[in-house]
């Protein structure tokens, strides 16, 4: 660790410090701050030249007198202390305790920004994981080791989603359940209370660690946080031997603490002044989960997205939607109809679904019923835009029947309770349920084999 320390602070503005004159400085180097009253910031420095070193200090630089600023290059990456022990704890975005407890005494510390993984060890993702919600279940299913970002809109309860996804997700037929890691960006404390309120209740806060960063806490303190949660996540996993789920909210706060540091910097921006590296600065976060061959854990990521204006091309949810494997969409129109949880079927996906059901994973019938509920859920939309043009009287009664099935798929598989946790079966079920609303020669993508099985033929 170096003793050397340089009074030459040159400039401070937007989280970004200019240091002159400190020759052999590394990028990523650590970097203790030391202001005029004795109190400590951390930085990291992420520009290095002969002349000029410029740190991002997490704690930002208000208030700094560059004339009595020490500071001290420490020859070493950021770093967390790791151990068993950080369940159940709560941690700032530097990894820092802010529960009131004591912080991790451990000789394993590992740095934030990862060791990158040989493509050639990783295992393609597999294995069903229940979240106990139908509409990801049934149709958008998520399993172990995939990136499946939920994209939402101000106001929409993605929160909420997340909390419940959090309690009831698990491997079926396993009895371990999953190790959590949450981390939250730019909350409220309402917002933060909520989760930690949640955890305890559901019992699930002892096997929970949290990373919050607040609204009012410094914005830069965002570029480290998700970083620094999934390197706790590689510790459960691959150290620990854990099935790790990691629920990141939220993915838009960070790009913008992003952006205004790129700002500062000077960096050309791009589409809607994000920097041009946006994209491979989330694909670096991102790629961190998955599975790795003859490893037992596994990292799973949920990373919530809230889209400005709610519109999906933004480049934030845009960039994601190109580097994960699928999305859930939250529609406002289901939300004001006091729909929960508000899924929109349509624009939701999940590309690894095929990877993880079926007659050993879910139910044999499973594929093929997923495919049938978006076919008739597809021409039920269709009924339902021509209804409100020539008005439901004038429908056939074939329409007629797919306008009822779209209100009852809505309010019944789409909607559910926040506390229901429905398993994989009880989700088909239902499934079948509307599906026999329709006469037997309409289900074209079920098989004669499944519709001998589970069809129900309508009492009337």
């Amino acid at each position: 660790m170096s003793t050397k320390q340089y009074r030459t602070a040159a400039a401070a503005q937007g989280g970004l410090l200019v240091v002159r004159d400190a020759p052999g400085v590394a990028f990523g180097d650590r970097v203790e701050i030391r202001d005029s009253i004795g109190e400590r910031r951390n930085g990291q420095v992420i520009r290095a030249a002969d002349r000029e070193v410029l740190v991002l200090v997490f704690e930002g630089t208000d208030d700094l007198d560059l004339e009595s600023v020490w500071v001290r290059f420490l020859d070493e990456p950021l770093e967390i202390a790791l151990s068993p022990e950080i369940l159940g704890r709560v941690f700032n975005g530097l990894g820092a305790p802010r529960d009131n407890r004591p912080p991790i005494l451990s000789n394993t510390r590992r740095p934030v920004v990862g060791s990158a993984i040989n493509p050639a060890a990783r295992t393609y993702p597999r294995e069903f994981i229940q979240t106990g919600i139908s509409t990801i279940d049934g149709l958008n299913s998520l399993v172990r080791g995939q990136k499946l970002p939920i994209f939402s809109g101000s106001g929409l309860p993605h929160n909420r989603l997340a909390a419940q996804i959090v309690r009831q997700a698990k491997l079926v037929d396993q009895e371990s359940s999953f190790s959590i890691v949450f981390a939250a960006m730019g909350v409220s404390y309402t917002d933060a209370k909520f989760f930690q309120d949640e955890f305890a209740a559901s019992g699930v806060l002892r096997n929970v660690v949290m990373f919050i960063n607040l609204a009012d806490d410094p914005p830069v303190e965002r570029l480290a946080l998700p970083r620094t949660a999934l390197t706790a996540a590689e510790y459960l996993a691959y150290d620990l031997d854990r099935h790790v789920l990691v629920v990141m909210t939220d993915m838009t706060y960070y790009a913008e603490a992003l952006r205004e540091v790129a700002t500062a910097k000077g960096d050309v921006p791009a589409r809607k002044g994000y920097p041009g590296y946006l994209y491979s600065d989330l694909a670096e976060i991102y790629e961190r989960c998955g599975r790795i061959h003859e490893r037992h854990g596994s990292i799973t990521l949920v990373p919530v997205v809230s889209m400005p204006s709610d519109d999906i091309t933004h480049p934030i949810p845009d960039l994601t939607g190109y580097i994960t494997e699928g999305q859930i969409v939250l529609s406002r129109e289901l939300h004001n109809q006091g729909i929960y949880p508000p899924v929109h079927i349509s624009p939701s996906l999940s590309r690894l679904m095929k990877d993880g059901i079926g007659k050993d994973d879910t139910r044999e019938d499973h594929p093929r019923v997923a495919a049938q509920l978006y076919a008739m859920y597809a021409r039920a939309l269709e009924t339902r835009n021509l209804a409100s043009i020539i008005g439901a009287d004038e429908l056939s009664e074939r329409d007629r029947l797919y306008l009822k099935f779209a209100d009852q798929f809505d309010q019944r598989f789409v909607g559910q309770g926040e506390a229901e946790d429905r398993s994989i079966i009880e989700t088909l079920n239902l499934a079948w349920e509307l599906l026999s609303m329709f006469h037997r020669d309409m289900l074209t993508r079920l098989s004669e084999t499944d519709l001998a099985k589970f069809y129900q033929t309508p009492s009337n």
